[in-house]
């Protein structure tokens, strides 16, 4: 799949599937919290366990995501 048709796929689905846009909202988020801690000089080991943490929910969402694009992507073929 081009990567404008990705694009435009993702958009779809951000416009239209309510679990893609909340999962889409919780990734960003995470990243969020992941820049803050990477912008620190110093991490804590709470503070790395936190890093690690948001960094697997992070993936997992991201696997999800992947998840229903693909199955879209499918739909349009079929």
């Amino acid at each position: 799949m081009e990567r404008i048709e990705q694009e435009e796929l993702k958009a779809h689905l951000m416009a239209t599937n309510e679990q893609f846009r909340q999962l889409a909202e919780q990734h960003s988020e995470y990243a969020n919290k992941l820049e803050a801690l990477e912008a620190l000089p110093h991490l804590t080991e709470e503070e790395q366990l936190e890093e690690h943490r948001l960094k697997k929910l992070k993936l997992r969402i991201k696997d999800q995501m992947e998840a229903i694009l693909s199955q879209h992507r499918h739909q349009q073929v079929a």
